[in-house]
């Protein structure tokens, strides 16, 4: 992508392409750019480096487990042939479906904990935010009531 805007090619930002960029504009792009690489490779780098097993993709492929006990349920689920039809909704609902882990436990504890990773960053933030707007909200309601009420005991002190 930083290759592409020095080289003056747009196509992933399309409003730059509307406006006229000197050469100093396309340099800075390009350092906020490598900046934003950078910082994304430190921030994830545990994700990017996650070795996920093949079987959790996709556990019809003939794979290999270390672990016996495991081999055996992989195994015994890979030929149930209801199970792939279930599969083709996504193997994320795969492997969440209510009958994996009373069938599969071993298999299903290992894909949770992988499956669940990723979305847990995103239900905290936004938590977090609903949490906020609940006290702002709560707030500005607090702030008019006492406001509304001393305007009311003023008026009653004049009379």
């Amino acid at each position: 992508m930083k290759q592409n805007i020095s080289r003056r090619e747009f196509s992933q930002f399309p409003n730059l392409s509307q406006v006229e960029c000197i050469d100093e504009d396309i340099h800075t792009y390009s350092q906020h750019l490598s900046a934003l690489h950078d910082d994304f490779k430190t921030r994830f780098e545990d994700i990017l480096t996650m070795d996920i097993p093949p079987w959790i993709i996709n556990p019809f492929d003939e794979t290999e487990v270390a672990n016996v006990v495991l081999q055996e349920e992989l195994l015994e689920l890979s030929t149930k042939e209801e199970l792939k039809v279930k599969f083709r909704k996504g193997y994320q609902t795969f492997w969440l479906q209510a009958e994996i882990p009373e069938k599969y436990p071993g298999l299903c504890e290992i894909a949770r904990k992988f499956l669940i990773a990723f979305p847990s960053s995103y239900l905290v933030e936004r938590s977090f935010s609903v949490v906020t707007n609940l006290l702002t909200k709560k707030k500005e309601q607090i702030k008019h009531h006492r406001a509304g009420g001393f305007a009311v005991i003023a008026h009653k002190n004049k009379a």
